[in-house]
């Protein structure tokens, strides 16, 4: 008898090999790898899915992450599991890339032979040949990126690498020296995502102040903002990932020259003691360091600072650390986040300091720092209550709309809760005028306004 063929399930197996699971692990900039990949891969006719909750295809691509211990550990838990989905015979092809590959490459390719291919941080050629079959002549040749973001927004990355040699910091030794993109390229590029209905950017960088020292030889970040600013459509510019030492003061002219460019600034300050400074090699002061945050909130009223800080980096007595307590009293920071040093094998401290500080003394130095910083959060927010603030909605949420300010960043800052009920008409991606009506530690709650 002759079996009828079941053509439902044979076009879904058929799309099921033609698509690409993209996953990404580690931060925003690797996010923008992934989306430049994927891109590539819908241009030679694949389907691509990004960090899927079910994978489905039949090729998993990982993007890693190699900063830090826990973000290792992540991402080799995830080689680990689509490992044995490849064992199972779930995934005809399994291939890492990214950060801990262009690190690791050997020790991994001996330790996880599931994986069919390891490839470095910038290798999509390799990744795109291996996956089509076929060498391509055209392989290096950008594609339009696939947004993994809401269309609303979207990440721009203008620079790669690092020429700071921070003590803990092994992102160089990943990326190597600082390479700027070219400054046509990166506002063609943001003119063609406002055709495609990009409202807001978040410009990031693992140094973004340092843009244009190797092509331009100065500093230029500030001139591709203000050109940035005014290419129309672009409703908000947010600014990620700056270095106090050496700051371009222009970058703020241009903050308040223009509505467009939020009044937020992310700025990892990491400690204020003089001798942990010296020790992480920051090139900056204790006393600079209280000037700098002086100048930025009396050049820009208003402004947000988001900082990054770090305990139990080797010599941190418990003096130095409540002199950072002391300093965050202080600084009243909008945004802060901070995590426990973590010795890195090829970096100067790694070399040079012994890892001196208990474990447990820098958990315990990072919760009384976050819990500080908690309840300044909370008074920050408080403050907010009773004012109108221009808000742009990510997503429906229960029975929320949620939405942010200028001051919040997708992902890492607070949120925006609109009850759903009293506000039916409102769409993702626009923006309202909302009164903010309560506070908690970190969210704000409020209701659209007529005015």
């Amino acid at each position: 008898m002759e079996i009828e063929p079941n053509y439902e399930l044979c076009i879904m197996h058929y799309e099921l090999k033609k698509t690409v699971d993209v996953i990404t692990m580690g931060c925003s900039k690797n996010l923008v790898d992934s989306e430049n990949l994927m891109g590539m891969l819908v241009a030679d006719g694949w389907q691509v899915t990004h960090d899927a909750e079910r994978p489905q295809g039949r090729i998993c691509v990982i993007n890693t992450c190699g900063f830090i211990a826990d973000a290792k550990e992540e991402s080799i838990n995830m080689i680990l599991e689509q490992g044995e989905r490849r064992k199972r015979g779930e995934l005809d092809m399994l291939i890492v890339m990214g950060c801990l590959s262009e690190r690791y490459l050997a020790d991994l390719e001996a330790e996880i032979p599931e994986v069919d291919a390891w490839y470095g941080k910038w290798d999509w050629a390799g990744v795109r040949e291996l996956i089509k079959g076929k060498q391509d002549e055209a392989a290096e040749r950008r594609s339009e990126r696939i947004l993994t973001t809401p269309s609303h927004y979207a990440y721009i990355k203008i620079s790669e690498g690092c020429n700071r040699r921070c003590s803990y910091c092994a992102i160089p030794l990943i990326t190597g020296a600082h390479r700027s993109r070219p400054k046509e390229e990166i506002l063609n590029e943001v003119r063609m995502l406002v055709r495609r209905g990009v409202k807001e950017f978040q410009i990031i960088a693992q140094e973004l102040t340092y843009y244009g020292l190797d092509l331009y030889k100065r500093r230029a970040i500030a001139e591709l903002i203000d050109e940035m600013a005014q290419i129309e459509g672009v409703e908000w510019i947010r600014l990620h990932y700056a270095y106090p030492s050496e700051f371009p003061w222009e970058l703020l002219d241009v903050m308040r020259r223009h509505e467009n460019v939020c009044r937020y600034l992310d700025i990892a300050l990491q400690h204020i003691s003089n001798p942990v400074l010296t020790a992480m090699r920051r090139h900056i002061t204790k006393e600079e360091t209280y000037a700098f945050v002086k100048r930025l909130r009396r050049e820009v009223p208003g402004i947000h600072i988001r900082t990054t800080l770090m305990v139990g980096h080797p010599g941190e007595t418990d003096e130095a650390f409540t002199e950072l307590m002391d300093f965050v009293k202080w600084a009243r920071f909008e945004r802060m986040g901070a995590f426990a040093y973590s010795e890195e094998e090829g970096t100067y401290s790694a070399a040079n300091f012994e890892d001196d500080i208990p474990e447990d003394i820098k958990q315990s130095r990072l919760s009384r720092l976050m819990r500080l910083q908690q309840r300044i959060s909370a008074e920050v927010q408080e403050e907010k209550v009773g004012q109108v603030m221009r808000v742009i909605i990510d997503r429906e949420e229960g029975d929320y709309w949620l939405g942010r300010t200028e001051f919040d960043s997708p992902e890492v800052d607070p949120e925006v809760l609109i009850e759903r009920s009293a506000a039916p008409d409102i769409s993702i991606g626009n923006f309202y005028q909302v009164r903010i009506e309560s506070a908690d530690d970190f969210d704000l709650y409020g209701k659209v306004s007529a005015a």
